[in-house]
């Protein structure tokens, strides 16, 4: 089998496609399948998103190496208009404070398939049509790869105890 473990910018040469959609591109351990029948396994750092275009690079059982290109594959989804840029504004404001995954375009929100959020979105005022699309949302406001010399998403105060599951409670008096 194919183990894919090494994101890559560029290569010479593209050995194989993997069509997934964005639910099974933010799991770091996945069995999947390429476009050509071939199994393989993907391994990446917990909190990597694999997007549409990215290469991952491995080695099967036989020590030959290969590239793989990520394809982001059609899902169900809601496009989502507005009027006005304020409107959309709005709508995206809305689908944040519900932390819904977003894809933010020129003019449009992409959310995925979701009865309740249409109802919402249509009582803003916004129009909203079902599509088979890619769906890229935005990664927030850590994601990206963006981390702390330290690990940490969010840097801390400095009088906060950050409890860990390994530490030892603290004695009482």
């Amino acid at each position: 089998m194919l183990i894919l473990n090494t994101k890559i910018d560029h290569a010479a040469q593209i050995d194989g496609e993997l069509v997934l959609p964005f639910d099974l591109r933010e799991k770091s351990r996945l069995r999947a399948t390429l476009t050509n029948g071939q199994e393989v396994g993907v391994f990446t750092v917990r909190g990597t998103v694999l997007r549409h275009g990215d290469l991952m690079a491995g080695v099967d059982d036989d020590g030959s190496a290969a590239v793989i290109k990520i394809i982001a594959a059609d899902e169900a989804t809601y496009r989502v208009e507005c009027t006005s840029p304020f409107a959309l504004l709005r709508c995206a404001f809305h689908l944040g404070n519900r932390h819904t995954q977003a894809q933010v375009g020129d003019g449009f929100l992409r959310i995925r398939k979701d009865v309740v959020l249409r109802e919402m979105l249509e009582g803003l005022g916004a129009t909203v049509t079902e599509q088979l699309a890619a769906f890229e949302p935005e990664s927030g406001a850590y994601g990206g790869g963006h981390h702390h010399n330290d690990g940490l998403l969010a840097p801390v105060p400095l009088r906060q105890k950050i409890h860990r599951p390994g530490d030892k409670p603290e004695p009482t008096n």
